[in-house]
Order: structure tokens, then C-alpha cells, then sequence
């Protein structure tokens, strides 16, 4: 199967090299030097990879044929493209691709359906999964062990123990006002407030 490992930005320099903006978890496979990429739009390719190197924390990718800054912008915003063999797995048994994610039925601990996942987003603090209610609405999981508990690949599932608020709003607001009541009777209701907060901080980083 061929999944997106990459976004080509601007040009760097007057050789040819360009930033990229990457999309796997495993760049030294997807990404070193001798991989060939399909491309979208797929005029632009397939790009062979000459050299690549960290520079100020950005990955920079020169390939075969680009030899100048103008060659070089003109791929600006292609799509690099990978083949996957769609049964691999990573070698970190705690990490899956992304497609291995896509459509995995959300459900609580009890069973109880929250949705599907139907996009995942990769921040530089943590990854999100966007899941898809069954109303249509969608709602934001980051997934970090202390949410996501557990990903059944054989039964397509993520189970989650989502703290108050995520999932439903209301019970945000019921929690804030009850934490507001706490505050004015004799204030230790903002203390415990204040480390609920920051442990699901901690939590979401």
C-alpha cells in the first residue's frame, strides 16, 4: 500500500536541497538516501533520494537530477509517497502505523462506542486521533497511554479511559462548577481543582 512520509517545502540553498515536513515515525527508512518516491501530483516523480541531513532540527533532502534552487522550488508542497507492505509492523511493539489506526472502532473500558477513527494528526507534543461520533460531530484524542489503554488490532478497536470533559462537554461544565462551589465554601475545592488540571496537562503532553 502507499502511504504519505513526507511534504516538500521550500528550497534551502542554491545546490538543490529542500525541507521537508515529515510524516512517518521511522524518517531513517522511509527517508535515507537510495528511496525511491512516488509523488502527488505525480508528475513531479519518482524522486530518487541523493542526500539527506539535519539542519536546525529540519530534515533536508536533496534528490537525484535536482541541481539548483529553481528545480528545487519547483517541488515545493509535492507529496513524497512510500510503498508499505501493509502487514509490517514497527519494530517498537508499543507504535503502529498509521494505517493500521484508520477505522478502528474508539470504545470505553464497558464497550461503550465513542466512534471511529478517521484521521490522525501528528503534533510535535504528542499525536491526536480524530474520531468520528456516531452523530457525525468529532472529537479530539490524544493518544498517550493514560487515555488510550489499549489497541486491539485484531478485534479493530482503541479503548480509551477518557478523563471528564473530553468526550462530552457537559460533564466539563458540571465538574468546572462544582469546582467553583468548592472554592467558595472553604478553598480546598481550587487546590484539588488546580492538580486535576495539571495532571491532565501532563497527561495530553
Amino acid at each position: 500500500m502507499q502511504l504519505v512520509v513526507a511534504r516538500i517545502g521550500r528550497a534551502h540553498g542554491i545546490k538543490g536541497e529542500v525541507t521537508v515536513e515529515v510524516r512517518t515515525d521511522e524518517p531513517e527508512l522511509r527517508l535515507g538516501p537510495g528511496a525511491v518516491l512516488a509523488t502527488e501530483p505525480a508528475g513531479a516523480g519518482p524522486l530518487t533520494i541523493e542526500t539527506g541531513r539535519v539542519h536546525s532540527g529540519r530534515l533536508l533532502l536533496r534528490f537525484e537530477g535536482v541541481r539548483d534552487r529553481t528545480a528545487a522550488e519547483a517541488l515545493r508542497n509535492t507529496l513524497l509517497i512510500a510503498d508499505v507492505d501493509p502487514t509490517e509492523l514497527p519494530e517498537d511493539p508499543e507504535e503502529f502505523y498509521d494505517h493500521q489506526l484508520m477505522d478502528l472502532d474508539v470504545v470505553l473500558a464497558d464497550g461503550t462506542e465513542i466512534g471511529r477513527i478517521t484521521e490522525i494528526t501528528h503534533l510535535p507534543s504528542q499525536d491526536l486521533f480524530i474520531v468520528e461520533r456516531p452523530d457525525g460531530s468529532e472529537v479530539m484524542i490524544p493518544f498517550v497511554e493514560e487515555i488510550v489503554t489499549e489497541i486491539d488490532l485484531a478485534e479493530q478497536r482503541a479503548v480509551i479511559t477518557p478523563p471528564p470533559g473530553l468526550i462530552d462537554a457537559d460533564q466539563a461544565v458540571i465538574a468546572s462548577a462544582r469546582d467553583e462551589e468548592d472554592e467558595e465554601g472553604d478553598g480546598a475545592g481550587g487546590d484539588a481543582a488546580s492538580a486535576d488540571g495539571a495532571s491532565a496537562d501532563g497527561k495530553d503532553a
